[in-house]
């Protein structure tokens, strides 16, 4: 170790840092609509198995293979907590992550633990760096986690994996998989256009791309247009292609799904497809439960009635508020970025804030084992006099993404059903620091490009005032809006940073005694996981040090845990 301060400082990284900041290095700077040729870059992820020497264990893996524009994260959580109940040593890998990388992979439900993470990892990465080379660069960071996951389940001897696929299909890292036992195709819709193409028919082309020669698949209820490619993508490959309706909701006894939501029903019953055919298919089963319309295995309910999955129409009360004020800030998060997701999101949000308001709240005791968000909203809802109630929208997107189709669905839906919200909050996205860790930065460090953030309140303070936002330039090209102030209208607020609109929520609740905060966390599912993340930074900050201001050492740090794809 190196004398000085330098050196004191280089003892300071943990081994768990160490592996973040090797992480770190492999997020390339190209944009994701970059027209680089992506095939030979996928096709090089062939000589990383080779390398690696996990051709052959993959093509041992008894592998369920999801794909989807919404609801594949959901799909292969049902999927998985199904056949964990049915007693099967289960490996899932899911993207992106909401705080800790590890949360991608989970072995028997819960995320890899941090000895073993570290372990895979050198494992992996000492190899790549001792055979790649200038013509064989080191993977890119998608590329990375897929194949770590592939150790991770081949080392652990799985008897399932469930993989999720990461970004379209066709071309993505999880798609070296050459023999799965079932394919799954959740809904699909405009996402990632600048990468899958600009049509529903596009699109469905490239998540079709995971079909593999006579492997049975099936999809949800899709639009024409995608349907379409999907039935001749399937045809092409002598792939049975069933279409499988929302699961009938009496067939849980009277109990409801782990995850909340109408549009859960449609993933619980392509979770039920893909087990039920990974059972037969692997010789354990000879009923095909998809036959039987009266009644689900027990394991089957109970696998669907406790999966859980964060950042997704997840209720979390702030548990720093929760001290001084119980119940009084709220977070219901929800990481939607597409139009239809966007919509169900503001639905979902609108009936709980509604069924939260209908009865009163109690001094609840934060515990670390809260159940669902039913059962943590009725353990606030019992006893004391009600509140007032107001609503706060805590939003940002990608800026490949478009406001103009985001927002007015949700001010629209949330409108027709009676909710209105009286301060929208704009924050920066969690990716432009390009890490995979949180690094405390100087204060230079923390000046933010807000060009696009006030692009997004100009378009919601059109919507507001009766436009439709469409003629609102949204362009960051030319701009210079790097702040580090905070820039309010009177129903709208752009903040540099997340820890900062949080701390003004929890000023505003303090100010407001007979008012209770429920806030909307929509836009991209990482900010709901620095939501969380910070409310529990903050709270072990009280309890560790009283005397100090308990947000001053967090809000110098940006928000840089967040998810990658490529």
């Amino acid at each position: 170790m190196a004398d000085g301060d330098d050196g004191l400082l280089e003892s300071t990284v943990s081994p768990y840092q160490e592996v973040l900041d090797a992480l770190s290095s492999l997020i390339t700077k190209r944009s994701r609509g970059d027209k680089s040729n992506k095939s030979v870059i996928f096709d090089v992820l062939f000589e990383y198995l080779k390398m690696l020497e996990l051709d052959e264990p993959i093509s041992k893996m008894k592998i369920i293979h999801v794909a989807g524009t919404k609801g594949k994260g959901s799909t292969c959580t049902f999927t998985e907590s199904i056949l964990r109940n049915c007693g099967f040593r289960t490996g899932l890998f899911t993207s992106p992550h909401l705080i800790d990388v590890r949360e991608r992979f989970c072995l028997d439900g819960v995320e890899i633990c941090e000895e073993k993470f570290l372990a895979y990892f050198w494992w992996c990465w000492d190899r790549l760096k001792e055979k790649t080379d200038e013509d064989i660069p080191m993977p890119t960071f998608f590329h990375f986690i897929a194949l770590l996951a592939f150790k991770i389940f081949a080392a652990e001897q799985v008897d399932v994996v469930i993989l999720e696929v990461g970004l379209g299909g066709r071309l993505d890292a999880t798609n070296v998989v050459q023999k799965p036992i079932v394919c799954g195709i959740t809904s699909l819709g405009y996402d990632h256009m600048e990468i899958l193409g600009h049509t529903l028919g596009e699109i469905a082309g490239e998540k079709a791309g995971i079909f593999k020669h006579g492997v049975p698949a099936f999809t949800v209820p899709q639009p024409e247009e995608a349907m379409q490619v999907l039935e001749a993508k399937a045809s092409q490959l002598d792939v049975p292609l069933q279409v499988i309706p929302p699961m009938d909701a009496s067939l849980l006894n009277g109990l409801k799904l782990g995850l909340e939501g109408e549009h859960q029903y449609l993933n619980a019953g392509l979770a039920i497809a893909l087990c039920s055919t990974w059972l037969q298919r692997t010789g354990h089963i000879e009923i095909n439960y998809l036959e039987q319309t009266n009644s689900l295995p027990e394991q089957f309910i109970k696998g669907l009635t406790t999966a859980s999955l964060q950042g997704r129409a997840q209720i979390v009360p702030d548990r720093c508020i929760n001290i001084e004020s119980p119940g009084d800030l709220v977070f219901y998060l929800d990481g939607a970025h597409s139009p239809e997701s966007m919509e169900i999101c503001a639905r979902w949000f609108s009936f709980a804030i509604k069924e939260d308001h209908q009865q009163p709240t109690q001094n609840y005791q934060p515990q670390d084992d809260v159940g669902s968000s039913h059962e943590l909203v009725q353990r606030y809802n019992h006893g004391i006099s009600r509140k007032n109630t107001t609503q706060i929208l805590l939003f940002n997107c990608m800026s490949v993404r478009d406001p103009h189709l985001l927002l007015p669905n949700l001010m629209n839906t949330c409108a027709g059903l009676g909710v209105h919200f009286k301060q929208a909050l704009f924050v920066p996205n969690i990716s432009v620091y390009n890490k995979v860790g949180s690094h405390a930065l100087s204060p230079t460090d923390l000046q933010v490009d807000l060009s696009w953030q006030l692009a997004l309140q100009r378009v919601w303070e059109s919507l507001l005032h009766g436009g439709d936002g469409k003629n609102i330039d949204t362009r960051e090209e030319g701009k210079d809006d790097t702040e580090k102030s905070v820039t309010r209208y009177e129903n709208s607020t752009v903040f540099p940073s997340l820890p900062l609109a949080i701390k003004w929520l929890r000023d505003s609740v303090r100010e407001n005694q007979s008012v209770r905060f429920q806030c909307s966390c929509d836009g991209i599912v990482t900010s709901c996981g620095r939501c969380v993340e910070i409310s529990e930074e903050v709270r072990r900050g009280m309890e560790s040090n009283s005397e100090e201001d308990p947000f001053s050492w967090h809000a110098a740090r940006p928000a840089t845990r967040y998810g990658m794809y490529s």
